[in-house]
């Protein structure tokens, strides 16, 4: 099987530095894995349109280059979503929209094996990413290791999080725009700071790995001060639209 980018570097409590596309063309990703930068690949297939056999070249392209990959799915159906991505061969999973522990639970469970140890409910698929598993344990094994990651973006599920941080979960991603809209505030309230933040000190306190997203590396600083090792920069949507906007807007000035 092969080895876990991400989850060598949490149980290395090492950093981890991961680009986001909302793309599946696996052109994009060997342009990222060449850099030799990013230890892993977000697909936001959330936000973009996909199938199961782009699933699997976006897989193929980033073991190209040794490169993990994390999949940031819709909210339902996320069993089907999730398994058949791991079974593509990505790496990690980020569940949106959970609203509480419950919730949380049954993505944890998605992602584990159905042994009577883990009470899992991934059964003996024989996809992709098993293709050269060489029995039950090793393919066990390798569904204990996907990094079950969850967006903290529900009022619901901030309020109650130090009891939605249940075993298994591996990572906590801060979404201040669901956060926001849930809650009933306006991006630039005080309260929204100081709710990453809080996020951020209950995962470290009870050792699960949080993640930021970054746009620039403008207060970069202020959270490697708090103790966040784990960082996505930039989104390929978010770059060529800066892109065109600024730039189309000076030409277009000098044009008229």
């Amino acid at each position: 099987m092969r080895p876990n980018r991400l989850r060598q570097l949490l149980n290395e409590d090492k950093p981890s530095l991961c680009v986001r596309v909302n793309s599946i063309w696996p052109d994009i990703v060997e342009m990222v894995g060449q850099m030799g930068l990013y230890d892993y690949v977000e697909f936001a297939s959330e936000y973009g349109p996909f199938d199961m056999a782009g699933m699997d070249n976006f897989c193929r392209a980033a073991e190209l280059y040794g490169m993990g990959t994390m999949i940031k799915l819709d909210q339902d159906p996320r069993l089907f979503l999730a398994q058949r991505a791991i079974g593509s061969g990505f790496q990690s999973v980020l569940f949106v929209d959970c609203r509480d522990r419950a919730e949380v639970e049954e993505c944890v469970r998605i992602c584990r094996p159905d042994t009577p140890t883990d009470g899992g409910l991934y059964g003996a698929a024989a996809r992709r990413f098993a293709y050269d598993s060489s029995g039950h344990a090793e393919f066990s094994q390798a569904l204990r290791d996907v990094v079950v990651a969850i967006m903290a973006e529900k009022r619901s599920l901030v309020d109650d999080l130090d009891n939605c941080l249940v075993p298994g979960v591996d990572m906590i991603q801060w979404g201040p725009s669901d956060y926001t809209m849930s809650s009933g505030i306006k991006r630039g309230d005080p309260e929204v700071k100081e709710a990453e933040r809080f996020v951020i000190e209950t995962c470290l306190k009870r050792g699960v790995a949080p993640r930021i997203e970054l746009e620039s590396l403008d207060n970069v600083d202020y959270y490697r001060n708090l103790g966040v090792k784990h960082f996505r920069i930039g989104t390929d949507v978010g770059i060529l639209r800066r892109f065109w906007s600024e730039n189309g807007s000076r030409l277009r000035s000098m044009l008229s």
